[in-house]
């Protein structure tokens, strides 16, 4: 029995399109693969996020309590402060999170899925869950802190006079009085956030 021309055809264009679909879910499946192992990662971003505006509205609770609150009272204020700021978390982080990893495959997923290959994607599968680097990223906090305090040692003494000056010439511009030394706010430290490590070991 012979086939006719367009009967083949139809033929072709059912089994070209089948292995496209099956193209794609491979590669959707590559993608997921991804960016389960690097969830880690995703829950800090999520983490400073949240993070952020607390650690700065501690600095200036800290300025306000030495500056406003009796002697007597600080350390209780203090407490309140701090709990009242873990609570904030506690209550806010799961949500952001939580967020976070709904929207990554239609964000850093779709970038992903659009712009490597299969073979790509498969590498780099390979490579995030190589013993190499899961050991980079074990290391990875360690060098990160230890940078960022040797950098905070250094690098203070030539901030702190930069931002003496900025804060007197602001104050002239506004018309307020010269700060004494306590109230001139010093640079906020950097908090040490721990690299994202590739989930597994």
């Amino acid at each position: 029995m012979k086939h006719r021309p367009g009967l083949c055809a139809a033929l072709a264009a059912i089994t070209l399109t089948s292995v496209a679909h099956a193209q794609v879910a491979a590669k959707k499946e590559l993608v997921q693969r991804v960016l389960k192992i690097q969830e880690a990662e995703i829950e800090s971003v999520a983490r400073s996020m949240v993070e952020r505006p607390a650690a700065q509205m501690m600095q200036q609770a800290d300025m306000a309590i030495r500056g406003q609150v009796p002697p007597e009272k600080r350390e209780s204020t203090a407490k309140a402060v701090e709990a009242e700021v873990k609570k904030y978390f506690d209550e806010t982080y799961p949500l952001v999170r939580d967020r976070a990893i709904r929207i990554a495959p239609g964000t850093a997923g779709a970038i992903l899925e659009e712009k490597m290959s299969q073979d790509e994607l498969k590498q780099l599968v390979a490579w995030l869950e190589s013993p190499l680097n899961r050991k980079y990223q074990r290391l990875a906090p360690d060098m990160r802190n230890a940078f960022i305090q040797k950098l905070l040692v250094e690098g203070r003494p030539l901030v702190e006079p930069n931002v003496q000056a900025l804060d007197g010439k602001i104050r002239v511009i506004l018309g307020v009085a010269p700060a004494t030394p306590q109230s001139t706010a010093a640079p906020p430290t950097v908090p040490a956030v721990p690299a994202a490590r590739a989930s597994g070991k």
